[in-house]
């Protein structure tokens, strides 16, 4: 029996870059799509932060979460893979939302929810530009990122898929 495994792109699709998890985790499902071997693999994606993700994330061994973010003087498009712990040991915490990702698991643990463990759990975020403006299509710079971003969200999976064409 295989570890379940979650990938979950958050953000609003409708929000210029805020969008670029949701189109990572797309990317990833097209790249993936004639493999029957993710059995153990869902894919999914969502606007909620904090607190209301625990649902989604429940009943998971094994997390991989797409986002985006914004740290002082980043590069749109860079690519970051965060831990937990990394998370909280920084002002950014990758949520924009009502509590913080490690404080939503430590009260959903605390809550007696089955959730991956910290260690578990990857934050693969993609620095971005406009997460204020609407549009349907992310800024160049964060745009160029997606395929490289699903790169190692697939790494991450341990599943390797030739170039996109």
């Amino acid at each position: 029996m295989g570890m379940k495994t979650l990938v979950l792109g958050l953000g609003n699709a409708i929000v210029s870059d805020d969008g670029v998890g949701i189109h990572v985790v797309r990317e990833v499902a097209s790249r993936l799509a004639d493999r029957a071997a993710c059995a153990d693999l869902t894919l999914a994606q969502s606007s909620l932060g904090g607190l209301r993700l625990l649902d989604t994330m429940a009943g998971y061994s094994h997390a991989v979460i797409v986002d985006a973010i914004q740290t002082r003087g980043g590069r749109p498009g860079q690519i970051y893979q965060l831990q937990i712990d990394d998370l909280q040991r920084t002002l950014h915490s990758g949520s924009t939302h009502d509590l913080s990702l490690p404080g939503a698991l430590a009260l959903g643990r605390a809550l007696g929810m089955s959730l991956p463990h910290d260690e578990d759990i990857v934050l693969i975020a993609v620095e971005v530009e406009d997460v204020l403006d609407f549009g349907e299509t992310c800024t160049p710079a964060v745009m160029a990122a997606i395929p490289c971003a699903a790169d190692a969200v697939l790494a991450e999976l341990g599943v390797v898929t030739g170039p996109a064409i």
